[in-house]
């Protein structure tokens, strides 16, 4: 069976989550009685990827108690942050314990149930270095936008913008090549910051569109709409 392997970030402090989730990190926070990380592994379970390896730091005992070394049909690692990485540098030290070229990267507090198997396929096809699942929201605004060029590659990421509309957001999935973050020198780096940005001219991130449910608990107006939300996928 082919080994798909995902890292999932869940070290962030979740600063904005504190007064709502004091104690716990934000992927922890129990929606249904199960945490909101629970629900982003059996997506993937779901989705054929059969290794995991979660990027910990902040409040990391919740996780590891919760979890141990298996949930369902997936194997899980831990890379743990003994001081903070940034996005970047998180990812670059996680990678590190994959084998395989290609790896999958999600942020284990953001629920987008891409057809990961179908962005694969994309991502092989069109030739990318990176595949970053983007979708169409009314309101762009909190998240930054991406702008493509006629081929789907991504050549512009715009900032957060309060009065933005509608647009195409990065949805925070990707696959990547690891071999592109494994030869950055820097230990401490921000992905979307120092390395998305500055790179897309040189390095080829293409797009794959999705209008699959999508839910970022970053936010306590989220968290609430995430409770609200009865989850339909299939964790049981």
């Amino acid at each position: 069976m082919k080994t798909r392997e995902a890292i999932v970030l869940a070290g962030g402090l979740g600063s904005r989550l504190k007064d709502v989730l004091p104690g716990i990190p934000k992927c922890m926070a129990l929606l249904n009685g199960k945490p909101f990380l629970a629900y982003v592994l059996a997506n993937l379970e779901k989705q054929g990827v059969n290794k995991v390896i979660l990027s910990v730091g902040y409040l990391k005992d919740h996780i590891i108690n919760y979890f141990g070394n298996k949930f369902q049909n997936i194997s899980i690692e831990y890379a743990i942050e003994t001081e903070p990485l940034g996005t970047g540098g998180a990812i670059r030290f996680a990678l590190l314990q994959c084998s395989s070229d290609e790896v999958f990267i999600l942020n284990g507090d953001t629920f987008f149930t891409v057809d990961l198997i179908a962005l694969e396929q994309s991502h092989f096809q069109s030739g990318a270095d990176i595949t970053i699942a983007v979708k169409e929201v009314d309101n762009a605004s909190r998240y930054g936008s991406v702008e493509l060029d006629g081929s789907g590659r991504i050549i512009t990421f715009r900032e957060k913008n309060p009065s933005q509309g509608s647009g195409l957001i990065n949805g925070g999935i990707y696959l990547i090549n690891k071999q592109l973050l494994l030869n950055v020198t820097k230990a401490k780096f921000s992905l979307e910051n120092d390395f998305f940005k500055t790179g897309c001219s040189s390095v080829k991130i293409q797009a794959y569109k999705s209008e699959e449910f999508f839910l970022d608990m970053g936010i306590p107006e989220d968290y609430t709409r995430a409770q609200d939300i009865l989850f339909q996928t299939d964790t049981q």
